[in-house]
């Protein structure tokens, strides 16, 4: 297992080298292209300036911007509440509608790392194309552990073997009789989404207990997610589980 992983992992580190391209877009700034993409399927890009041996990097009003033209607006107390409790999770900064973070030479990984995610969690997390959502899939998740009495924590982060630290929704303690099934919840199933969270388990689970599992709870409420996705996500051994059938999943998460 660990001779499998090991090689999942420079799989992954190959990639995100061979896929991640910069170009200097003036004297202060280099604009860095990831190979994550965005809702559009464009390639998620950040931007770089180093000063006085202080590395700023931001998504220069990408996310938030983008959210807004497509009429999701963050007025409210409780989405504006939430939002910063998602990027504190990843230590990420809001700057003028701008998620920022700052690095140094020996954390750059890491900062970058954590803001791509954070770009990512908080796209998931507050796109619709119903204005007229009551609530967002994570509350409606929360609800129905609350209302299934299942105990969870919410918003945990854990190292993972490379080193980087990955944020996962929620994380159900285990039991005499099940283990510890660490949870994140997809709002809007897309290669995206399910690259990052594979990858996020795939680096976490070496470090957890042996036995434990991880599930992604999938909104099916306006389409099905399409069979490749639930696919590869079932290939890493993550349990699928669809929002319409949810409550096939109680008991096993219940106890």
């Amino acid at each position: 297992m660990i001779s499998e992983i090991k090689k999942l992992l420079d799989g992954y580190y190959s990639w995100l080298r061979g896929r991640t391209t910069l170009r200097e877009v003036n004297e202060d700034w280099v604009e860095i292209t990831t190979p994550f993409l965005d809702r559009h399927n464009d390639y998620l890009q950040i931007y770089a300036q180093a000063r006085n041996g202080v590395i700023l990097l931001t998504d220069d009003n990408y996310i938030l911007e983008d959210l807004r033209n497509s009429g999701c607006e963050l007025d409210s107390d409780k989405r504006q509440e939430l939002l910063k409790l998602t990027l504190n999770g990843f230590g990420v900064n809001l700057d003028s509608g701008a998620l920022t973070t700052r690095a140094t030479s020996n954390n750059f990984a890491q900062k970058k790392h954590n803001l791509i995610q954070a770009m990512i969690a908080v796209n998931d997390l507050f796109y619709t194309a119903r204005p007229f959502v009551r609530s967002l899939f994570l509350e409606e998740v929360a609800s129905w552990f609350e209302q299934r009495e299942i105990r969870y924590t919410e918003r945990v982060k854990f190292s993972g073997k490379s080193g980087y630290d990955h944020v996962f929704d929620f994380v159900v303690p285990h039991s005499r009789s099940k283990p510890e099934r660490i949870i994140k919840a997809i709002n809007r199933p897309n290669r995206a989404a399910v690259e990052a969270l594979i990858l996020s388990w795939v680096d976490t689970r070496e470090t957890r207990r042996e036995d434990s599992r991880a599930y992604a709870f999938l909104n099916d409420s306006d389409e099905k997610p399409q069979r490749d996705l639930t696919d590869a996500l079932e290939n890493y051994e993550v349990r699928v589980v669809q929002w319409s059938i949810r409550d096939r999943f109680a008991t096993e998460l219940a106890a």
